[in-house]
C-alpha cells in the first residue's frame, strides 16, 4: 500500500511539472530579440524571453500552438507536440516589418537606398515569390507585377518579351546585376533561358524613373540580381511538369559557402531542363517547342579589408530549341520549322572601396556577353517540284553572335550638411559596346551592325528633411550604330541624346508617401530586336528591314503616384495608386511594304508620335505571415498620333498591336506554420487586337498582285489561374529538410483555340497565355 501511494504521489508530481519548452527568439538578420512574448495561444501561459533572446516555458499540455511575438516584429506561430516530462527545443525567427516594408534597394538611384526613402518606386520579386507562383525561369516570374505583361509572340519557336506600362518589349531595359548585358539578341530568348535558382530578387523600375540607365529604358528596368552568398546551405530539387500528356522535367541545384570571418564566400547554381513538344490543335505543327536547357554559374565576394568588397558573377546557358512539324528528320524536310541552338554566357567584376570615413565610394564594373547562336527557319516548298530540290540543296540555315561589354566608373560622396539635409551626389561614366552579326545566306539575309554608347551621369539625391526628397539627375549619351546593309553600303547613325529626370518624394502623413516623377528618354535605331523577329506568314517568311532615313525615338515621361502601408502588430495593409503618361516622338512602327520570293517584308519607320498613358493600383495585406495576399491591375491606353498602315488591305489603325487596355495579376499564400504553404495566383489578360495574316481566298495570278492578306482579330480576355501546396518534412539527424510541392498551371484551361494550321500558318497570330493546363508535382531536399 506504502508503495502504491508513493508511485502515486511521484507520478501525479511528474504531471504537475509537465514538459519544458525552451528556445531562443532571434530576428532573420540573426539579431536576438530580448524581452519577446511567448505565449501558448488561447490559454494565460506565457513568458517572456531574456535579454539575450532566451525563453523558457513549462506547460502540461501535449500539444498546442506557441505564439512569438515583439513590437515592430510580425508574430510567428508554431505547432508543437511534446511527450510527457519531454524537454524541447523550439526557436523563432521574427520578420521586422519595416524589412517587408523598406528594403534596401539599388536600382531607383544606382545606390543603396531603402524602399520608402526612394524618390523612385521601386517593386521587388523575391525568390520565395517565384517559388510560390511555380516559375521555372525570369519570363514565368514577371508576370507577376504590377505593370507588366510577359507575353509570348511565335507559335513556331516562342520567344518572348517583356511589355512595361503598355510598351512593347523593346522599351524594356533588362539589367543583370545592374549591368545593361542583355544584348538585343539575347531579349529574344533570353527571358526564358534565366532559371528561377539563379535569381535572388528582381527589382522593378517603372517609367521615366529608369532614364538613368540610357537607351531602351523608356518603358521601364527589370534588374535580375544573383544569388548572393549569405551563410553555408544547399538544395537540390527535381520537377515534373505534365502538360496534357507531355513532360517537363527540371533538375535544379544551389549550394553557398561563406567563411568564418564572413569576408568571403561563393554561391554556385545547375538547372537542367528537358521538354518535349506539344500540338495543341492536332495538326502535327508543335504550339510549343522542345526545350533542352543547361544552366550553370557562380557568384563570389571577398572583402580584401572591411572598406573594400570585390564581388564576381558567371552564368553559362546553353540551349536547344526546335518548334514546327514534328518530324525525326532535320529541320529542313520538316513542312515548316524552327531549331535554335543558343551558348551564352555572362559574366560581371565589380570593385568597390568606401573611404572618407564612409562618406565617399569609387565602384568599378565590368560586364560581358557572348551568345553563339546556330539557327534554322525555313517553309520547305511542295515535294518533288524544283523548288524543293533547290531548298533541299541549300537549306536556310544560319549563324548568329552577339557579343556585348560595358565597362565603367562611379563615384558617390554623401554631403552631411546641405542645407539642412543631407545630399548623396553621383557622378559616373560608362562604355557600352554590343557586335551582332546574323546570316541566313539562302534568304540573301544578313546583319551585321555595331553599336558603341558612351554614357555619362550625374545625379544629386537631396534628403531635404524626414517628408520631403529631390532626386535630380542628367544622363548624356553618345550613341553610334554602324551597319552593314544587304546591298554591301555602310549605314551609320550618330544620336546625342541629353536625358534629364526629376523625382520628388513628399510623406505629409506617417505610413504615407507621394511620389511625382518626369523624365527624358531615347530609344537607339537597332538592327535586332523584338521587331525584327523573323516570322512566318501566308506560307512565306517575313523579314523585317530599317527605313534609310531612320532616326532615334524621344519620350517625355510623367509618374504620379500616392502609397500607404500601415504595420500593427498582426497585420501589414496598403496599396499604391499610380498614373503614368509617356509621349513618344518619332515612334517606331512597321509597315508592310513588299513581297519576294521568300514572303513578305516589313519596314521599320517612323511615326509621328505616340500616346500611352494609364493607371495602376496596387493592394497588399500581410497577417503575421501567415496569410499574404497581393494584387495589381492596370488600365491604360496606347495610341499613334496618326494612324500607322499595318498591312496593304487593312484600314490605319491609332491603336497599338498586340496591347490590352486591361491586365493584372494576384497572388495569395496561406502559411499556418513552418511546414505548409499553400499559394494561389492569377494572370489577367484583356482583350486586344491582333494583325492575322492570311492567304488570300481571291488570290488570281498573274492579275493579282498579292498572294497574302491581312485581317484585325480581337483576341478574348484570358484569366489563368494557378496554385501550388507544399509541406515540409524534417530529417533532424540528417540536418535536411524535404519538401513536396503539388501544384496545377492554368487550372481552368484558359488557352487560346483559334492557332493556325499547317505551314501556312501566321506564327505571329498567338496571344493566349504560354501553355495551357499543366500538373506540377516537385521534390526538393534543403540544409536545415
Amino acid at each position: 500500500m506504502k508503495n502504491l501511494v508513493a508511485f502515486t504521489i511521484l507520478l501525479l508530481s511528474n504531471i504537475a511539472i509537465g514538459q519544458t519548452i525552451k528556445g531562443k527568439v532571434s530576428t532573420t538578420s540573426g539579431d536576438v530579440v530580448s524581452f519577446a512574448s511567448i505565449y501558448i495561444k488561447g490559454t494565460e501561459k506565457g513568458t517572456t524571453t531574456d535579454e539575450h533572446g532566451n525563453y523558457e516555458l513549462k506547460t502540461t499540455q501535449h500539444k498546442f500552438v506557441l505564439v512569438a511575438s515583439s513590437i515592430g516584429f510580425l508574430s510567428e506561430r508554431k505547432t508543437v507536440t511534446i511527450n510527457p516530462s519531454e524537454e524541447k527545443t523550439i526557436n523563432f525567427t521574427l520578420t521586422e516589418t519595416a524589412e517587408i516594408l523598406d528594403q534596401v534597394t539599388i536600382t531607383g538611384t544606382r545606390t543603396d537606398k531603402r524602399r520608402t526613402n526612394s524618390p523612385v518606386i521601386v517593386n521587388v520579386i523575391n525568390s520565395q515569390t517565384l517559388a510560390d507562383v511555380q516559375a521555372c525561369n525570369l519570363s514565368e516570374g514577371l508576370k507577376f507585377q504590377t505593370g507588366l505583361r510577359v507575353e509570348t509572340d511565335c507559335q513556331t519557336c516562342n520567344y518572348t518579351q517583356l511589355r512595361m506600362n503598355g510598351l512593347a518589349g523593346g522599351y524594356s531595359q533588362i539589367l543583370i546585376n545592374g549591368r545593361p548585358i542583355f544584348s538585343p539578341l539575347t531579349g529574344l530568348y533570353g527571358l526564358e533561358q534565366v532559371p528561377t535558382n539563379m535569381i535572388e530578387r528582381i527589382e522593378v523600375v517603372r517609367g521615366g524613373g529608369s532614364a538613368l540607365y540610357g537607351s531602351s529604358a523608356i518603358g521601364g528596368t527589370v534588374n535580375v540580381i544573383t544569388k548572393i552568398p549569405k551563410k553555408d546551405n544547399y538544395s537540390m530539387g527535381y520537377t515534373y511538369q505534365n502538360i496534357k500528356g507531355i513532360s517537363d522535367h527540371i533538375i535544379a541545384g544551389n549550394a553557398t559557402i561563406v567563411n568564418e570571418d564572413r569576408n568571403a564566400g561563393a554561391s554556385f547554381f545547375i538547372n537542367n531542363r528537358r521538354r518535349a513538344m506539344y500540338d495543341a490543335n492536332g495538326d502535327n505543327f508543335s504550339e510549343l517547342p522542345e526545350l533542352k536547357n543547361n544552366s550553370f554559374g557562380t557568384n563570389l565576394f571577398f572583402f580584401p579589408t572591411e572598406n573594400q568588397k570585390i564581388e564576381i558573377n558567371f552564368s553559362k546557358m546553353n540551349e536547344y530549341r526546335y518548334g514546327g512539324e514534328m518530324i525525326d528528320d532535320a529541320p529542313h524536310f520538316a513542312m515548316q520549322s524552327e531549331e535554335r541552338v543558343h551558348d551564352v554566357y555572362v559574366g560581371n567584376v565589380d570593385y568597390q572601396i568606401n573611404f572618407n570615413d564612409d562618406k565617399s565610394s569609387i565602384i568599378s564594373y565590368f560586364a560581358t556577353q557572348y551568345t553563339g547562336r546556330e539557327h534554322y527557319t525555313g517553309i520547305r516548298p511542295e515535294t518533288n517540284t524544283p523548288q524543293d530540290t533547290k531548298h533541299l540543296a541549300n537549306p536556310p540555315y544560319g549563324n548568329s553572335t552577339t557579343t556585348t561589354f560595358q565597362g565603367g566608373l562611379q563615384f558617390n560622396h554623401k554631403l552631411n550638411n546641405f542645407f539642412n539635409g543631407n545630399n548623396v551626389l553621383t557622378l559616373g561614366g560608362e562604355f557600352v559596346q554590343d557586335d551582332v552579326f546574323d546570316v541566313i545566306d539562302a534568304y540573301q539575309y544578313k546583319v551585321d551592325q555595331l553599336t558603341k554608347n558612351y554614357g555619362f551621369f550625374f545625379q544629386s539625391d537631396w534628403q531635404i528633411s524626414d517628408k520631403w526628397n529631390l532626386l535630380s539627375g542628367v544622363r548624356y549619351d553618345n550613341h553610334t550604330l554602324n551597319t552593314l546593309k544587304t546591298d554591301g553600303t555602310q549605314k551609320n547613325i550618330t544620336n546625342n541624346v541629353a536625358s534629364p529626370r526629376v523625382s520628388l518624394l513628399f510623406k505629409p502623413f506617417k505610413n504615407t508617401q507621394v511620389r511625382g516623377t518626369w523624365g527624358t528618354g531615347f530609344r537607339a535605331p537597332q538592327a535586332f530586336d523584338t521587331d525584327l523577329h523573323i516570322a512566318f506568314a501566308g506560307g512565306g517568311v517575313s523579314r523585317v528591314v530599317l527605313a534609310d532615313d531612320l532616326k532615334r525615338e524621344r519620350s517625355n515621361s510623367y509618374t504620379l503616384s500616392f502609397n500607404y502601408d500601415k504595420p500593427t502588430e498582426h497585420y501589414i495593409y496598403g496599396f499604391t495608386i499610380e498614373s503614368f503618361y509617356t509621349n513618344l516622338k518619332d515612334a517606331f512602327y512597321l509597315e508592310a511594304i513588299d513581297k519576294d520570293t521568300f514572303g513578305e517584308i516589313f519596314e521599320k519607320r517612323n511615326g509621328d508620335g505616340a500616346v500611352v498613358q494609364g493607371i495602376t493600383l496596387e493592394t497588399r495585406l500581410n497577417y503575421d505571415g501567415i496569410l499574404q495576399l497581393d494584387a495589381g491591375f492596370t488600365y491604360q491606353s496606347s495610341k499613334f498620333d496618326t494612324p500607322v498602315d499595318n498591312f496593304h488591305n487593312l484600314p490605319s489603325k491609332r491603336e497599338f498591336l498586340h496591347t490590352p487596355n486591361t491586365y493584372g495579376y494576384a497572388t495569395a499564400t496561406y502559411t499556418p506554420n513552418q511546414k505548409f504553404k499553400t499559394a494561389l495566383n492569377l494572370v489577367y489578360t484583356g482583350q486586344m487586337d491582333v494583325l492575322h495574316i492570311i492567304p488570300n481566298p481571291d488570290f488570281n495570278p498573274p492579275t493579282d498582285d498579292n498572294e497574302n492578306i491581312g485581317e484585325y482579330f480581337s483576341s478574348p480576355s484570358f484569366f489563368n489561374l494557378g496554385v501550388n501546396t507544399s509541406y515540409t518534412f524534417t530529417i533532424e539527424k540528417l540536418n535536411t529538410n524535404i519538401e513536396l510541392n503539388l501544384g496545377i498551371k492554368n487550372i481552368l484551361d484558359d488557352y487560346q483555340s483559334e492557332f493556325d494550321k499547317g505551314k501556312d500558318r501566321d506564327s505571329n497570330f498567338i496571344f493566349g497565355p504560354a501553355t495551357p493546363r499543366t500538373f506540377v508535382f516537385g521534390i526538393k531536399f534543403t540544409s536545415n
